[in-house]
């Protein structure tokens, strides 16, 4: 028969007789409860509470939130950022982004029809940060439940609107330019000349 051997044996005890005795005393009167109701009360009476009375009201989410997609247009000449090179397509791990171009009459790709399957993608911003010309970002709009599996938005669909191109918020995710990106910019030549042509005026 097999005997068991103690272990350790002058091993102290974590805890002094006096702490026993309060830590029963609490037992015994729970006084954990009263300090949980409290804390309940304190932070009741601050009226500082984090939740929202939602749909009514919505929390502002931050521009690097991953939602559902935008397609950017340029808000000088208000056309389309999208060049059709189609590396969202080919990133996309999710396979859900379907592009097709066509040659307008000036011989320029164009995009013709840009679907993303929105039931299939997982949201990761891959295609948004491959993307050259910063046309594809995610928007803040999350809510797009639906009832079938697959929900597809269309180029119509995500597209920036001519009349609401000001309200078009630039992308400041992965990829997008530093705010001081205009003082790495390298000057043009003609830049200098002008900047030649006016030292001159004002030396003499």
């Amino acid at each position: 028969m097999q005997r068991y051997k103690k272990v350790d044996e002058n091993r102290k005890l974590l805890l002094s007789p006096y702490e026993k005795f309060i830590k029963s005393v609490k037992r015994c009167l729970n006084t954990e409860l009263l300090v949980g109701v409290f804390s309940v009360i304190n932070e009741t009476f601050k009226f500082n509470t984090a939740t929202i009375k939602y749909p009514f009201e919505k929390i502002k989410l931050d521009n690097r939130y991953r939602a559902v997609h935008r397609l950017q247009r340029f808000i000088e000449s208000e056309s389309e950022r999208c060049i059709g090179c189609g590396l969202c397509e080919k990133i996309c791990i999710s396979n859900c982004i379907r592009m097709q171009t066509e040659l307008g009459s000036d011989g320029r790709k164009l995009v013709s029809n840009y679907s993303i399957n929105l039931g299939r993608c997982i949201y990761c911003g891959f295609c948004a940060e491959v993307c050259p010309e910063l046309a594809i970002v995610h928007g803040v709009e999350y809510e797009n439940a639906c009832e079938q599996r697959a929900y597809f938005a269309h180029k119509k669909d995500i597209l920036t609107p001519i009349d609401k191109l000001k309200e078009q918020v630039e992308f400041e995710g992965a990829g997008a330019l530093r705010k001081d990106a205009s003082a790495f910019v390298k000057k043009t030549p003609n830049y200098y000349e002008i900047e030649l042509a006016a030292k001159g005026e004002e030396n003499v």
